[in-house]
């Protein structure tokens, strides 16, 4: 990478090498000299940007963390089509398979992030905590429109829905589970609060991505 090349480049660059170093090797894997090797580059672009590798890191949570909402686009606009629940299991489908599992897995492994990351944003853990506030958007408008019940709490809909759906992905390596065991974890959290509980049709996947 050529000195001149300009932040947001280089960030972007070394992000997206970050990226490809956590998803293959995990979390233990991730440090200064894995990410510049693999973004073909010298070690001290990066600490040219950032002034230490934690704060590297924090700036590649919040970053994969803010592509949640560009990506939400397509489970908000869905509300209204295919069903509730098929829409649900899409979305959390495509999230759980995403780089978001290994981000959290990152926060949870390495003390100096969680530190720098309390500095900087609220309660929750990133990544699943705007996850949920999209599904939380997606299931108001479902209720807008009469398909989810008038006093359906959407914020604790949502939270369940994440956190039940992290637990069933996590620890599971390169196999991840089936379509219908997602299916089953949203039908069951909205029993009571939606009509629709028939599988998974119209279901909208990549809905809230973070890579």
């Amino acid at each position: 990478m050529p000195t001149g090349v300009h932040i947001r480049d280089a960030r972007a660059q070394l992000f997206d090498a970050a990226e490809r170093v956590l998803l293959r090797d995990g979390a233990n894997a991730l440090t200064s000299r894995a990410v510049t090797t693999e973004a073909g580059c010298a070690k001290g672009v990066l600490h040219r940007h950032f002034a230490d590798f934690d704060a590297f890191l924090a700036e590649l949570v919040l970053d994969r963390a803010g592509r949640i909402d560009e990506r939400t686009a397509a489970l908000r606009e869905s509300a209204g089509t295919g069903t509730v629940a098929g829409n649900l299991t899409g979305a959390l489908t495509a999230l759980f398979e995403s780089v978001a599992l290994a981000i959290v897995g990152l926060i949870t492994a390495r003390d100096g992030l969680r530190a720098r990351l309390r500095r900087d944003l609220p309660a929750g853990v990133p990544v699943l905590t705007e996850a949920a506030t999209v599904i939380a958007s997606y299931l108001a408008a479902e209720r807008d429109l009469g398909r989810v019940t008038p006093d359906a709490d959407v914020d604790t809909l949502a939270a369940i829905l994440i956190g039940t759906a992290h637990l069933l992905y996590v620890g599971r390596d390169d196999t991840p589970p089936e379509t219908e065991a997602v299916r089953r974890i949203v039908t069951t959290a909205l029993a009571g609060v939606t009509g629709v509980t028939d599988g998974v049709a119209g279901g909208v996947a990549g809905g809230v991505t973070a890579s």
